[in-house]
């Protein structure tokens, strides 16, 4: 199979290269790349310049703001913008519920909701996973019952990234309790969340941050104009929103910007009468790092180009797995490059540089990378099943 680009890919990547190096400002690019702390105002900001220009939702349908993209295409716009370190849009935003409105919402929802939503006016979060249903999404309590023009929601949804940053959250709730089967009787409903009855509460994460919340629900009242499609159906709009949020979950272009910054931090840090680039061992691990990464990167490139027809890869389990063993290995390369300097964290008055006080929070908080978006124990029995027939 030839993996090379033809000459308009070629163009089009020198195109997105020189917008996303030259329309984001070298102080946002700095903040994402992990030199300081990005903000909510950030990536609303580099989510509006990306829209400004067509760009914040190229998947999407293009009468909402999508563009004719091949595949290959897609996965160019993607790589550029990691390796400029461009905020990326909002993914609850471009790559779960805006695809799911624009497939399955009424003319109504999508009007009101897809032009703000690709703009990031509204921010959304994401309400599926609760306390006793994680890995067995299907076993969701969450409960709205109809109540004339509205459904009264119950229930408690956990693990709701960025919740304290969000106006709107999309929920799977159980709308039909009799239901047979698990997956049945679940239904997508949308939440603005300054509805009385919503309570978030945040979730300290071991890298010290607030990044993900628990909410609650006590007899919320929603509109029933806001059910997405039809009622108990939300199972099947669910796994169609998997499937989007599970797209570039590889990230190889991020993990590149992190080993290419870890070979540069490199350089300054001195072992003995060199410096630490120039220590065997460690440059035998970066080196197996960046082959780890070509194969990786070649490897996503033959999956993009196979999937012309539209149709779900299995191979794209393979790319989550490794993808997110290769992030994590690149976070703890960089904070090993850092030392004692990654110890200090958010403190302004010691002689550590920023990016070395953010990579031990960054390590730690990559944990997550084998767990959201399917496991890798989950992607493994997918793995199993579909690729090698076991």
């Amino acid at each position: 199979m030839n993996l090379e680009l033809t000459a308009e890919e070629v163009a089009f990547r020198e195109e997105m290269r020189k917008f996303f190096t030259t329309e984001f400002s070298p102080e946002l690019r700095a903040r994402a790349a992990g030199f300081g702390k990005l903000t909510r105002a950030d990536i609303v900001a580099g989510q509006q310049i990306l829209n400004a220009h067509g760009l914040a939702v190229p998947h999407w349908p293009v009468e909402w703001g999508g563009k004719d993209w091949t595949p290959v295409q897609r996965h160019i716009y993607s790589e550029e913008m990691q390796l400029a370190s461009v905020p990326n849009p909002l993914p609850f935003n471009v790559s779960m519920v805006g695809p799911v409105i624009a497939a399955f919402g009424s003319q109504e929802q999508k009007e009101k909701f897809l032009p703000a939503t690709a703009n990031a006016d509204i921010w959304w979060c994401q309400g599926f996973s609760e306390p006793e249903a994680g890995s067995d999404l299907a076993s969701l309590k969450t409960a709205a019952v109809r109540d004339g023009a509205d459904y009264i929601v119950n229930g408690q949804k956990t693990w709701t990234t960025l919740a304290q940053h969000a106006e709107w959250i999309f929920c799977l709730v159980r709308t039909d309790a009799s239901a047979q089967k698990r997956q049945a009787g679940i239904s997508f409903l949308l939440i603005d969340l300054a509805t009385p009855g919503i309570t978030i509460r945040p979730i300290k994460l071991i890298d010290g941050s607030v990044e993900v919340n628990e909410v609650f629900f006590d007899n919320v009242r929603v509109p029933a104009e806001n059910l997405v499609g039809e009622e108990n159906k939300g199972w099947d709009y669910a796994k169609f929103l998997l499937g989007n949020e599970r797209t570039g979950v590889t990230r190889v272009g991020f993990s590149k910007t992190l080993v290419a910054t870890a070979k540069e931090k490199a350089r300054e840090v001195r072992v003995g009468i060199g410096t630490l680039l120039e220590d065997p061992l460690f440059a035998a691990r970066l080196a197996e790092l960046e082959n780890e990464l070509l194969a990786l990167d070649l490897t996503q490139l033959r999956v993009v180009a196979s999937s012309a027809d539209g149709k779900p890869n299995p191979a794209s389990s393979l790319l989550k797995l490794r993808g997110s063993e290769l992030q994590q290995a690149a976070t703890e390369l960089l904070m090993d490059v850092a030392g004692p300097d990654s110890l200090p964290v958010d403190i302004a008055d010691i002689d550590s540089p920023e990016w070395a006080q953010q990579a031990a929070p960054r390590y730690l908080n990559y944990r997550k990378v084998s767990i959201y978006s399917g496991s890798s124990e989950v992607q493994r029995s997918i793995i199993a099943s579909s690729i090698l027939g076991l």
